[in-house]
């Protein structure tokens, strides 16, 4: 059995569409060194708050969430973020995403340092679930997100996108 190319398959396999959801800016703390563990260098950014703004949802980010990073041998960082997001009309969702941040040593180190760097010149991708209550935006629990990310010296910024 023989796998399909691309042009071969229907058009909605051929590539993948995207609808903007909102952009999300963190404000993080200094991070909590946890240091080598077995399988990585631990760290944990503690997020007090943040602000996300888009067409369908917009609101603030509460205390409480948490980016629990691990720095693997090959020098990329993964993350494992978990957040409450509260929208304009006051309901409240948790918003969970995995991700990966690599590039040249030099990019990720000026980055560290706090330094501004040019987006495209590192690789910075999330994947994040939402669980929201039964209402207006219970829509979120059927949707696969895609995000792109950028560490300002400010903090974290993301351009998050519903996978259509």
């Amino acid at each position: 059995m023989s796998t399909p190319a691309f042009n071969e398959l229907p058009t909605p396999l051929q590539s993948i569409q995207t609808r903007p959801l909102f952009v999300m800016r963190l404000d993080v703390k200094a991070m909590v060194m946890v240091g080598d563990t077995p399988g990585s260098f631990r760290r944990v950014g503690i997020v007090p708050s943040g602000t996300f703004a888009g067409e369908r949802l917009s609101g603030k980010v509460l205390d409480g969430g948490s980016d629990w990073q691990a720095v693997r041998s090959d020098g990329s960082t993964t993350l494992d973020v978990r957040l409450i997001l509260q929208t304009d009309d006051g309901v409240n969702l948790t918003m969970a995403y995995r991700g990966i941040r690599h590039g040249a040593a030099e990019v990720i180190q000026r980055l560290e340092k706090g330094e501004e760097v040019d987006p495209a010149s590192y690789y910075f991708r999330t994947n994040p679930i939402f669980e929201a209550p039964a209402g207006k935006y219970e829509w979120l629990n059927r949707v696969i997100a895609v995000g792109t990310g950028h560490r300002f010296s400010y903090g974290p910024v993301y351009s998050v996108f519903e996978v259509l």
